[in-house]
């Protein structure tokens, strides 16, 4: 007998110790598919109004495209490549008719009711694949102190503390190359298998071990409310906007 699978999902969203929002978070039902779920995370950056404006259209974009997703016939890798490039396309016009300079990261996930998934991300934030509280992949950063990595210059845990750790090698809204496109598919998703997109102002403070455990132990908004308060305390009065966004695929008791 097949084990089946509910879903329960839980946002969560914190100015930190910044003057402004810039972050923004979404998690989306399709509007004609019960199952398909959409989830984005943007980390607005360029200036009060400049980083807001970025993760507003990134959100915007998100929404008009999967209104017109139709599950079974779009390719949800499609669907995903679109949104990172209308909305970088729609940030640099922003950054035309002003005087800023908006730019945005992008980590979105795209899930059908049948448990295959895509997601898509450009910049530092997040998204991490668990399984029973264990991880199973994350998104590997278009960051500096990530390159550093990548050429065996630094360790992980060196990383993490770099001073140089928000220079951002790709994003959307840069002018002078296009946004990195990184996409990674998960044929099924199973039952006790978690999805979390978060921004920096989130991961920076945990090991994926900790959020595992923390994930594995709580329903999606009593872990998203432990997680946001212990970075904020371990930001000690230094946090950057936070924004998180977790997707539970809870077992049913099997068919008899």
């Amino acid at each position: 007998m097949t084990q089946g699978f509910r879903l329960a999902a839980a946002t969560g969203l914190h100015k930190g110790d910044r003057p402004y929002q810039q972050d923004q978070v979404l998690i989306l039902n399709h509007p004609r598919t019960p199952g398909c779920v959409l989830g984005v995370i943007a980390d607005g950056m360029g200036g009060r109004s400049g980083g807001r404006k970025a993760s507003d259209q990134v959100l915007m974009t998100a929404r008009q495209l999967f209104g017109s997703y139709k599950v079974g016939r779009d390719e949800p890798v499609r669907v995903l490549r679109h949104l990172l490039d209308d909305a970088h396309t729609v940030i640099k016009l922003t950054a035309l008719s002003s005087e800023q300079e908006p730019h945005s990261t992008l980590a979105a996930f795209l899930m059908n009711p049948r448990g295959d998934c895509a997601w898509i991300h450009a910049g530092d934030s997040r998204i991490y694949h668990f399984r029973h509280g264990r991880l199973i992949t994350r998104t590997k950063d278009h960051s500096y102190v990530q390159a550093l990595v990548d050429r065996g210059e630094l360790s992980e845990d060196e990383a993490h503390i770099h001073p140089q750790g928000n220079i951002l090698l790709g994003c959307l809204g840069m002018t002078n190359a296009p946004p990195p496109v990184d996409i990674h598919l998960i044929p099924r998703l199973e039952p006790d298998d978690l999805l979390m997109a978060c921004s920096d102002g989130l991961w920076h403070y945990f090991t994926p071990e900790e959020m595992g455990a923390v994930l594995a132990e709580q329903t999606p908004r009593a872990a998203v409310e432990l997680l946001v308060a212990e970075a904020r305390r371990r930001a000690r009065g230094m946090g950057d906007n936070i924004s998180v966004v977790v997707l539970k695929l809870e077992p049913l008791p099997p068919e008899e």
